[in-house]
């Protein structure tokens, strides 16, 4: 069993690079400051596993023993935790879009947590408060200072300006990566952490490795997701979305906190987008989709370790049938809204009922 936990976690640790590559590096990439996505992947694998390692160990604290009792963890919750919150962010990377690992690790913790009842509650109502209000406030942020820039005249930047403009974003790209690195790797070793497989020291090394590998190796498509299907922008523009970010999330996991890296940059992408181009950014389907992902991959997270736990652990059918039923009458539900949808676009297209 342990050796499956440890499989588990180093296979949800290459999923985690793999989705943390375009909150990173993919600012850099899309603004052109660096031209292949090779490069901006090995700078990003470099700043995973130096965050990881130099800084990681606090919010692996938070993962471990913050959300619920590090003593109900075992190595069979390790795997249901992992394996609930890597198959929903497997998902997101076959779908090309930046999710948050944060999101679905605590969010397979909560399950198992309501499973067994022991939920630290403030705890996890203080971690959800914090993914609305650091996103939020990146979006304004960022709204507000491009708002503001754009109110001054542009002037015509020289060769050698404009060199180390690219020199600074690369730098900032790279202090989001460290970031990426002190905050993310714990979502893959907390649970190995607190069931005693691994010391923190081991699991920040071990996991930096890994999601460091998983950036280098799966991180393509997502680096062109969030580098260059949102919106445009420059040189001085990505310094802005990466410096923003960075200062977040390493504020945020020098207290423990995991937050939703990729929301926050994200969020600052479209607060770019929404000063430059106005609402219409939201009409944007990868826009419209990253939000329902966003807000849908921790209940699915939550829902699965939920429903592991019952059915493996507990033998508690019941509970099982309960979530099944729920998910019918959602599909149900979702499906008769297209239909009237539908329908109503064909009235209005024709101009006549049935």
């Amino acid at each position: 069993m342990e050796i499956a936990a440890i499989l588990f976690s180093l296979f949800f640790a290459l999923n985690i690079g793999a989705s943390g590559a375009a909150a990173s590096m993919g600012i850099a990439y899309g603004s052109g400051a660096i031209q292949k996505p090779i490069y901006a992947l090995s700078f990003c694998a470099v700043g995973i596993l130096a965050g990881s390692v130099i800084g990681g160990g606090e919010v692996v604290k938070t993962i471990s023993s913050g959300i619920m009792p590090e003593s109900v963890i075992t190595l069979e919750i390790v795997c249901i935790i992992i394996g609930s919150a890597a198959l929903s962010l497997f998902i997101a990377n076959l779908m090309a879009i930046p999710l948050s690992t944060s999101e679905v690790t605590v969010g397979a913790v909560v399950g198992v947590a309501v499973a067994y009842k022991v939920l630290f509650v403030k705890s996890i109502l203080v971690i959800v408060a914090f993914w609305v209000i650091i996103p939020l406030f990146a979006f304004l942020f960022t709204f507000a200072v491009v708002k503001i820039i754009r109110m001054f005249p542009k002037r015509k930047l020289s060769k050698k300006g404009t060199a180390i403009l690219s020199i600074v974003l690369i730098l900032s790209g790279f202090l989001e990566a460290f970031s990426a690195g002190m905050n993310n790797v714990a979502n893959a070793v907390g649970p190995l952490v607190a069931s005693g497989v691994l010391s923190v020291g081991q699991g920040t090394l071990y996991g930096g490795i890994f999601v460091a590998a998983g950036a280098l190796l799966l991180g393509r498509r997502v680096l062109e997701t969030n580098g260059k299907k949102i919106t445009r922008y420059q040189t001085g523009e990505g310094i802005l979305l990466s410096s923003t970010g960075a200062g977040l999330v390493i504020v945020s996991s020098i207290f423990g906190l995991p937050v939703p890296l990729t929301q926050i940059t994200s969020s600052s992408i479209i607060g770019l987008g929404m000063a430059k181009g106005g609402p219409n950014i939201f009409h944007k389907q990868v826009v419209k989709k990253m939000l329902k992902v966003w807000v849908v991959s921790p209940f699915l997270s939550l829902s699965l370790s939920y429903l592991l736990v019952s059915l493996f652990l507990k033998g508690d059918y019941y509970s099982i049938f309960i979530m099944m039923s729920v998910l019918l009458a959602s599909l149900g539900a979702l499906s008769l809204m297209k239909a009237v949808k539908n329908e109503s676009s064909s009235i209005h297209e024709q101009g006549g009922g049935i």
